[in-house]
């Protein structure tokens, strides 16, 4: 999307100039004893990290009524969505105003207390009204001056209801467990260690799905990833958002509308001051500011010292928004810092090798894959809707496994938004179904007829291509 139509982007990247200089590290090693590992437990369907796209996948899953076990290391589900204070919800309608991120997506929506939701109302989806959609372009809930379906939410209230919803279908919930190790035998995954309070310990089962962010256990198990970004845009950057409190986002808004020259001397006074500074959003409370960033370039979501110290700059460079925001801007003037992200924002470390790909070639010509698992908003108008294959969720060179999220397999310029949180409850749901069904029919997942997994998809209210539904 285009930087000038997407405020989003807006704020500088912080290219990270003035790193510290990375340990030099013991060219040595030390010998482990072997050990035999105890089984924690036996499931059809193991789900490995509880962010949008794995709690899609467990309750997906679920609902084709298997047993499922989900490991998260953090004692929530949600991941980016909550813990990350991604709360920012990107587009789930098509530039018409039609959801077509629906399924589980609008399960979440729905459900949710009305007092945790901000966003356009149904009527207003896909308006082009100037007055609406410049009300919604500073709430985050239009585009290309188009109001969409992109609202902002409670992140407390979805970690309550993504919990509800997965024990709903009777998902085995394991927190507090980081999967270290992939269980490989005969070429194909069988299960996974994980570390936790009580030591080492391994869950055996008939399919396991990747939902890390990371694609963590593919790439132990050996996989070649695809790790190439686009250095122009955000997605290779880093950070820890954070939410200040005691704020009046209507007059902050207003300074912004109607003091465009103060704005933008405030906005270069802080950047002199702070260095990487940002701007605020709206959140689902007028009275909480939301802060996606800043955002830091140059480092390794995948090295422990880069994210040592983005967790250290991150939070100087929060402290010094909340400082200069209580001193200068509008509505900021008895603010506090409320909370520090609890999770590391990752855009991107790595992508599968897939059996399919989406790839930038196919946007235009609005190309429709035989074996659709789901569909897309695109960036911009021009573009059609965006058809996603279930071989993006299927990695070559091993079996027994799927992945979702954010390193299904695209080319960086799709990575863009099948990062983002609803694309991740797109292809973590389609994960789900696969992976129940390949765990009842006895096979592994790569041998699936695509069509019964549309079949499945379209019976949990998955939106696909009429071309797709046509033939079910």
């Amino acid at each position: 999307m285009d930087k000038k139509e997407n405020f989003i982007t807006d704020s500088e990247i912080f290219d990270g100039r003035e790193r510290r200089a990375k340990r030099i590290r013991p060219a040595i090693t030390i010998k482990e004893a072997a050990r035999e590992t105890d089984v924690f437990a036996q499931t059809d369907v193991l789900v490995i990290g509880g962010g949008p796209a794995g709690t899609a996948a467990a309750i997906a899953a679920g609902r084709e009524g298997v047993k499922v076990m989900l490991v998260e290391r953090y004692n929530h589900l949600g991941g980016l969505s909550t813990g990350g204070l991604v709360i920012w919800i990107d587009r789930m309608t098509d530039w018409s105003g039609k959801q077509i991120i629906v399924g589980i997506a609008k399960d979440f929506m729905s459900r949710l207390p009305q007092e945790a939701v901000q966003g356009p109302s149904r009527e207003d989806w896909g308006s082009a009204d100037v007055e609406t959609a410049a009300y919604w372009k500073q709430r985050t809930a239009a585009f290309h001056g188009i109001t969409t379906w992109s609202p902002t939410i409670d992140p407390e209230a979805l970690k309550t209801l993504s919990m509800k919803m997965a024990l709903e279908q009777g998902v085995d919930l394991v927190f507090h467990a980081l999967a270290v190790q992939p269980i490989v035998e005969d070429g194909a995954m069988k299960g996974a260690i994980f570390e936790s309070k009580e030591g080492r310990l391994a869950i055996l089962s008939k399919v396991v799905i990747d939902t890390t962010g990371d694609a963590d256990l593919l790439a132990r198990a050996g996989l070649e990833m695809d790790r190439d970004t686009d250095k122009t845009d955000i997605h290779h950057c880093i950070n820890t958002s954070f939410l200040i409190g005691g704020v009046d986002m209507e007059k902050w808004l207003k300074f912004r509308a109607d003091a465009s020259r103060d704005y933008k001397n405030f906005m270069a006074e802080g950047r002199k001051e702070v260095k990487s500074f940002e701007q605020p959003f709206t959140s689902w409370r007028n009275d909480i500011a939301l802060f996606m960033g800043p955002r830091l370039s140059g480092y390794s979501a995948l090295d422990v010292e880069d994210l040592s110290e983005v967790e250290v700059r991150s939070r100087f460079l929060t402290v010094a928004h909340v400082e200069f925001y209580q001193k200068h801007a509008p509505g900021f003037e008895k603010a506090f810092l409320m909370l520090g992200a609890p999770q590391v924002g990752v855009r991107h470390s790595r992508r599968l090798k897939g059996m399919d790909k989406v790839v930038r070639a196919d946007w235009g010509e609005g190309k429709v894959w035989d074996n659709e698992i789901g569909v897309s908003t695109s960036l911009s108008p021009k573009f059609p809707n965006i058809s996603v294959p279930y071989g993006a969720l299927v990695p070559t060179g091993i079996e027994g496994v799927l992945a979702a999220g954010r390193h299904v397999c695209c080319d960086v310029n799709s990575h863009s938004f099948l990062r983002e949180i609803p694309q991740c409850w797109l292809t973590g749901q389609a994960a789900g179904v696969a992976g129940a069904l390949a765990a009842n029919l006895g096979i592994v997942p790569s041998k699936l007829d695509p069509r019964l997994i549309q079949k499945a998809l379209v019976k949990q209210g998955v939106y696909l291509s009429p071309k797709i539904t046509a033939n079910l």
